[in-house]
């Protein structure tokens, strides 16, 4: 019996975790909870799960679900809180799917205890990938990444040798503006842009999605995850999305993880880590797949891609500080103040200023993040008066 704690339950990632969880119910327990202010589903899932512990945003929504579950279970809230859900007694396995840099404290906090982690949140390791790396294999913690592309890299690398790959391919989509012309891009709206052509995800992670910062966020976490430099991580846009990612070997040879798009999949692979449990989920049918086709991201129309090549060479403080400033601008860009190209201008401008900054430790990322933050503002400042 595995006891979890899911942090950003009510989330895609979080609800779909439920899911394999409900599937299982005779191997888990959720022992905590954590999300943000949606406490009429909070409510749900604890009637569901009957966690010990559900940490939540704010003092608001604390006595909003207090109101709704009396002393069903512990209500605490704020980041101290998302920390206390993440270190709860008698937790084996931590499912990080928060979303944004938010999920760093937390899940430093599982790692410093030693437990293994599901991660989804991929900030954690493109913000401060080398100091969580780092403790993870001083405490003996294990991460095990939900991303469909690392999860499917994972697979790929099972029972390989790491000196024996000679590159890592994570696949895109492309999203729903492969193909597109600049001048088509410039009038993209929040609504077409969060209409993916084939996965069903968060707002936030759609938008990088479309711009692919998605795919720059990725090879950072790739980097650390797998202890690869960024010259051997590809990108290849691969529409279809029955691909997840690939493995180049030195002797030339690939190894692929195929399957439907359907996050539960590489969500029980993760919880069942390191055996393979039968599942009732849909089976990918290579009968009817069809045709699969592969080509280059196309860099010039989706500058987002490059500029997370450009902060992971330069390392230091500069990964933060591109996913701070995208944070920022990508939020912009959906309240309808800020266009679809001008969110790479927002992170380059924020690159220019805080890239270099010192990352010695988590608080001078911490810093750097906040810089970022407002660097961004400022520069969303700027782009409107113009």
């Amino acid at each position: 019996m595995k006891r979890l704690t899911i942090l950003g339950s009510t989330g895609s990632i979080g609800t779909s975790t439920l899911d394999v969880v409900s599937a299982f119910p005779e191997r888990f327990t959720i022992v905590a909870l954590a999300a943000g202010s949606n406490v009429e589903l909070l409510e749900r899932q604890i009637r569901a799960f009957h966690p010990a512990c559900v940490a939540v945003q704010d003092a608001a929504a604390a006595a909003a679900l207090a109101a709704r579950v009396g002393r069903a279970c512990q209500i605490v809230h704020g980041p101290a809180g998302l920390v206390e859900a993440a270190s709860w007694p008698g937790v084996d396995l931590v499912v990080s799917a928060l979303v944004g840099a938010v999920g760093l404290r937390p899940t430093w906090a599982a790692v410093d205890l030693g437990r293994d982690v599901a991660l989804a949140n991929k900030e954690v390791l493109v913000v401060a990938g080398e100091h969580v790396t780092r403790r993870a294999a001083e405490t003996g913690a294990t991460l095990l990444p939900v991303d469909s592309e690392h999860n499917a890299l994972h697979q790929c690398l099972r029972g390989e040798r790491i000196e024996e790959v000679r590159r890592l391919w994570l696949t895109a989509s492309g999203g729903p503006f492969r193909g597109r012309s600049t001048a088509d891009l410039a009038r993209v709206t929040p609504a077409e842009a969060l209409a993916h052509p084939t996965w069903r995800m968060g707002r936030k992670i759609t938008i990088d999605s479309a711009t692919l910062m998605n795919k720059g966020l990725e090879v950072i976490e790739a980097r650390w995850l797998f202890g690869l430099e960024p010259s051997r991580i590809e990108v290849v846009v691969h529409p279809e999305s029955v691909v997840h990612s690939m493995v180049e070997f030195v002797d030339g040879s690939f190894k692929a993880q195929l399957g439907v798009t359907d996050m539960r999949h590489p969500i029980q692979y993760a919880l069942s880590w390191p055996t393979r449990w039968a599942s009732a989920l849909p089976p990918f049918d290579p009968r009817t797949a069809g045709a699969l086709t592969f080509e280059p991201p196309d860099l010039a129309g989706f500058p987002c891609l490059g500029l997370a090549y450009r902060a992971i060479e330069a390392g230091g403080a500069a990964p933060a500080v591109l996913n701070a400033a995208n944070e920022v601008a990508v939020r912009a860009f959906l309240d309808g103040r800020l266009g679809f190209l001008e969110i790479a201008e927002v992170v380059s401008d924020a690159l220019n200023r805080h890239g270099a900054e010192p990352a010695s430790t988590l608080e001078d990322l911490e810093r750097a993040d906040s810089r970022a933050r407002e660097a961004a503002e400022r520069a969303l400042a700027r782009v409107a008066r113009r």
